[in-house]
């Protein structure tokens, strides 16, 4: 099997390719070559990688711009591709200040991923699954119910590019070019501290400094309610968005994914339970109504086409914030 994963030196990216090396197999069936496109690659990744499956298995970094399609072409289209995750993105708040580079990476770069899928299927070579990192940005202003019905209101491009990128792997899926899963990922904890873009940072930073003792100002109120998950909770996902059979989302290819709703007020005792640490005494509350707006007015949300398709949550709070800090 020949797994492709692009932004595969990120932060989910990273984790992901360091559970693939631990298993060496999607489902039943062992990888043989997998194939890591981003930007960059920190080398000091794979002397952390494991090594009992690494043997086994090609690996090929090919660090290049996803926004040159050509590039793409030529590093893609002269094997066959049984899986793509396509993780790479341009994210929220760097969205937002380069719209250029945005709508080349998040829509044109799907695209062209698409098209290599379409052409090795029309080859003959066989339907790659294409499993999609789409995200909750895509609901932008939500009602005080979300469920798989919720109408999409998207406050930011970000948002915007991802429903492109859903509406486009539906219907190459319809019309049997490739076999597409549009995973819609809610935060992911804990990010290693990192200039990203990333908006909602604070909510990695915030189980981080806390769980080690440190203070911590919060942008949202206590009140204020979010959708997280653990990093090794979304791998898990992950693989199993490339692995659940065909027949079981057909008529669900985008799926919300189970996620834990919580407040900050909850988030901050969970830390505390779990660390040992008097975080009450830690945290000050200094609301960025921005910030607020985009991560601290989610509503109760239900995922049934997800779950009956066998995608899970962390359980609960104190869960995702123990796994949060483990990596994959």
């Amino acid at each position: 099997m020949h797994v492709v994963i692009t932004g595969a030196n990120g932060f989910v990216g990273q984790g992901l390719t360091k559970r693939l090396l631990e298993v060496g197999q999607i489902g039943q069936q062992t990888i043989t070559r997998l194939t890591l496109l981003d930007r960059q690659f920190d080398e000091a990744l794979f002397e952390k990688m494991p090594s009992t499956k690494v043997s086994s298995i090609k690996i090929g970094k090919y660090a290049g711009d996803l926004a040159d399609g050509t590039w793409l072409w030529d590093t893609l289209s002269g094997s066959t591709i049984d899986v793509v995750f396509h993780l790479a993105s341009i994210p929220g708040g760097m969205a937002e200040q380069n719209d250029s580079l945005a709508r080349k990476v998040n829509i044109d770069a799907t695209m062209t991923l698409l098209e290599i899928a379409k052409s090795q299927t029309e080859n003959g070579q066989g339907k790659s699954v294409f499993v999609f990192a789409s995200s909750i940005a895509v609901f932008g202003k939500m009602p005080d119910f979300v469920n798989d019905d919720t109408p999409l209101k998207p406050q930011l491009s970000y948002g915007a590019h991802k429903i492109v990128g859903e509406v486009m792997i539906n219907d190459f899926s319809r019309r049997g070019w490739v076999d597409g899963r549009s995973l819609r990922l809610p935060g992911v904890l804990a990010r290693p501290p990192a200039e990203t873009g990333q908006l909602s940072a604070f909510l990695s930073d915030i189980i981080r400094e806390l769980s080690q003792g440190h203070a911590f100002v919060c942008p949202m109120s206590p009140q204020a309610k979010t959708w997280a998950s653990s990093l090794p909770n979304i791998i898990d996902n992950l693989i199993h968005g490339a692995a659940v059979q065909e027949n079981k989302i057909q008529d669900h290819r985008t799926l919300t994914l189970p996620t834990l709703c919580f407040s900050m007020a909850e988030l901050v005792a969970a830390i505390g339970s779990v660390y040992q640490q008097p975080t009450d005494e830690r945290i000050r509350y200094e609301v960025n109504p921005m910030i607020e707006t985009l991560f601290g007015r989610f509503p109760p949300l239900e995922t049934p086409a997800a779950d009956g398709a066998g995608f899970q949550h962390d359980g609960e709070l104190k869960n995702l914030v123990k796994r949060a800090l483990l990596g994959s």
